[in-house]
């Protein structure tokens, strides 16, 4: 099980195929999405990579973040995530991750926060009907109509489906196919839309229910601290 990346989503483009069809994709951008530390099966119970992404301001961090980041010889981070990943999939300490970490053709599972909608009624958060046009209807045509029950148990059961917050929630898109990959840039060309807001970051991980491509960097595609190359890696076969 290979480690996921942390991306920022930068918002939506097209591309056009060789037979001029254009396809939709999201560009999102690696930000130096590093290793921080590792989580070991002694030590810790399990074993996973802690990255980081982005640049955070050193007054904006904690005085223990920033000796979590000196040990790691690393510059303070925006994003924090640990991805669970196998003994033999761990990546060293500083290393970052560079976009051919998948392939083009390859299906991934995308995380994101939604889009905040505010206070939504129940037609829009939860696809209701409304009410008939006429017959007695008048001013709540889109209302949820009646909530609660007879006299037994006489009141609304909790997690009701009604009118109230829509949005911001961890939402993740299955199956998501990658188009194409710029490692100079660091962007990668995910088809169809990513949840979340131009701006946010966004989780990036191997298909649960895709096979991985037989020539997929294992443990992953990475540079070392102070290399200008990719480090040297195995492929899945």
């Amino acid at each position: 099980m290979r480690s996921g990346v942390i991306a920022k989503k930068m918002g939506m483009t097209r591309i056009f195929t060789e037979g001029g069809e254009h396809v939709p994709v999201t560009v999102l951008v690696l930000d130096d999405c590093q290793v921080v530390a590792h989580r070991t099966a002694d030590k810790d119970g399990y074993t996973a990579l802690q990255l980081g992404a982005g640049l955070a301001k050193v007054k904006n961090t904690s005085k223990a973040q920033r000796g979590h980041f000196a040990v790691a010889k690393v510059e303070p981070k925006h994003e924090i995530v640990e991805f669970r990943v196998g003994d033999q999939e761990l990546v060293p300490v500083g290393a970052r991750f560079s976009a051919d970490h998948f392939l083009p053709g390859q299906f991934v599972d995308v995380t994101g926060t939604s889009q905040g909608k505010g206070f939504a009624g129940a037609m829009k958060r939860h696809n209701f009907g409304g009410l008939r046009a006429t017959h007695g209807v008048s001013v709540s045509h889109r209302s949820h109509g009646s909530t609660g029950m007879r006299q037994d148990p006489g009141r609304v059961f909790k997690n009701k489906r009604m009118a109230g917050h829509m949005g911001v929630v961890r939402v993740t898109t299955q199956n998501l196919k990658v188009v194409r990959t710029d490692v100079e840039r660091g962007i990668i060309l995910v088809e169809g839309a990513v949840p979340g807001s131009k701006g946010g970051w966004i989780l990036v991980r191997d298909a649960v229910k895709k096979p991985l491509p037989k020539d997929v960097p294992v443990p992953g595609s990475f540079t070392l601290p102070g290399a200008e190359a990719p480090a040297a890696q195995t492929t899945e076969g």
